[in-house]
C-alpha cells in the first residue's frame, strides 16, 4: 500500500475511537501518502458542521474524504456521497463498531483499520494502470505510424485547398481529475469566433466538404493518438467536452464529474452505445454519463478491446450522428 510521492489531502468526519485511530494512522504514517488536513468531529452541530466542511473540501483543494459510519446517519451519508461524486472527491468510510457492513462491501485495511470502499475503480490499481498506458501507447504507435504518416500529408493538401486556416484544430478540453489539456483534431470547419462555445450541429454550416468527409469516417479524430502518446488522453474512455460544456454539465447533470476520475479516451463505452457526436437532449448527456461510470467501475483491457473494435466497425459503416 506504499504510495511514495503520491501525496493525497484528507479529511476524516466524525468521533469516536476508529475516528482517533485512524487520524494516528495518518500522522505516524507518513510514508502512505495521505496528509491529513483536518478533522470535523461533528459533536458541537452536525448539520452546520458538515456545511463547513464542505466549504473546507473545495476551498484546500481535499482529495478524500474519511466519515464513521457510528456518528453519521443514512441521511448524511446519502449528502456526503452526493457531494464527493459531483465535486470529483474520494468518499471512503470507517465501519460502524460490530462491521456490519463489512461482509458486503468492499474493504481495504490501513494497517489493521478496515476502511470501507463505496466505488472501486479497476483503473485506481498501478498494475491495471500499467497494462492500459502500455496498450494505449502501442497502439497510438500504430496508428501514427502505419496510417497518420501517410494520411496527414493528404488531408491537410484537402484542408488547405478549400479553407485558409490551421491544418490542425486544437481545444481545450477537461481530462483526469478536472484538468485542462489541449485536444487536437483535424480542422474541420472554416474559422469561426464560436467554434469554442457552440457544438457542432446536424447540417452545419461550419463544417466545409472536406469536414464533412473526415467527420463523417471519425478521421478528425486520428490526431488525438498524439494527446494519447503524451499521456493527456487514453485510447478508451470517456470523451472529453470543451471547458463551457463541462462547466454546465457539472451543474446540472447528477454524478458527471465522476467520469474524471480516469483519463479521457478517443472512443467509449457510451460512444459504442449511440450516445456519441451531439448532445440534443438530457437523455444524452444523463445516459453519457451512466455508461462512463459503469466503463470506469468495470474497466478491463478485454473491454478496451471490445470498444475498439465496435468503434472501427461502426467508423467503416458510418454513423448517423457522425457530422
Amino acid at each position: 500500500m506504499f504510495y511514495g510521492g503520491n501525496i493525497r489531502n484528507v479529511i476524516i468526519l466524525g468521533n469516536g475511537k476508529n475516528v482517533n485511530e485512524l487520524e494516528s494512522f495518518f500522522i505516524d504514517n507518513p510514508d502512505y501518502g495521505y496528509n491529513l488536513a483536518r478533522k470535523f468531529d461533528l459533536k458541537s452541530n452536525k448539520k452546520e458542521e458538515l456545511k463547513e466542511s464542505y466549504k473546507y473540501v473545495i476551498e484546500n483543494k481535499i482529495d478524500e474524504i474519511y466519515g464513521s459510519l457510528n456518528t453519521l446517519n443514512n441521511s448524511d451519508i446519502e449528502d456526503l456521497i452526493n457531494f464527493a461524486d459531483n465535486n470529483l472527491k474520494t468518499i471512503k468510510l470507517l465501519p460502524d463498531t460490530k462491521n456490519t457492513l463489512l461482509r458486503n462491501l468492499a474493504v481495504e485495511y490501513y494497517g489493521y483499520i478496515p476502511i470501507i470502499t463505496l466505488r472501486e475503480i479497476p483503473l485506481d490499481k498501478e498494475i491495471n494502470k500499467r497494462v492500459k498506458r502500455f496498450f494505449d501507447i502501442i497502439f497510438s504507435l500504430i496508428i501514427i505510424i502505419l496510417l497518420l504518416s501517410w494520411l496527414t500529408p493528404i488531408i491537410a493538401i484537402l484542408i488547405k485547398l478549400e479553407s485558409k486556416g490551421p491544418i490542425f484544430f486544437k481545444q481545450k478540453r477537461n481530462g483526469l481529475n478536472y484538468e485542462e489539456f489541449y485536444c487536437y483534431k483535424f480542422r474541420s470547419m472554416r474559422l469561426n469566433a464560436i467554434a469554442d462555445i457552440e457544438q457542432v450541429q446536424k447540417n452545419d454550416p461550419r463544417i466545409t466538404n472536406i469536414g464533412k468527409f473526415i467527420r463523417k469516417t471519425s478521421i478528425d479524430e486520428l490526431p488525438q493518438f498524439f494527446n494519447v502518446l503524451l499521456g493527456d488522453m487514453s485510447v478508451v474512455g470517456p470523451r472529453p467536452h470543451m471547458v463551457s460544456h463541462t462547466e454546465m454539465y457539472a451543474k446540472s447533470v447528477d454524478k458527471f464529474m465522476v467520469r474524471h476520475f480516469i483519463k479521457p479516451g478517443i472512443t467509449g463505452l457510451a460512444q459504442t452505445n449511440g450516445f456519441r457526436g451531439e448532445v440534443e437532449s438530457d437523455r444524452d448527456i444523463i445516459n453519457r454519463v451512466k455508461y462512463d461510470i459503469f466503463y470506469l467501475e468495470n474497466w478491463s483491457i478485454l473491454l478496451d478491446i471490445k470498444i475498439v473494435f465496435v468503434t472501427i466497425i461502426n467508423a467503416l459503416k458510418g454513423e448517423e450522428k457522425a457530422y
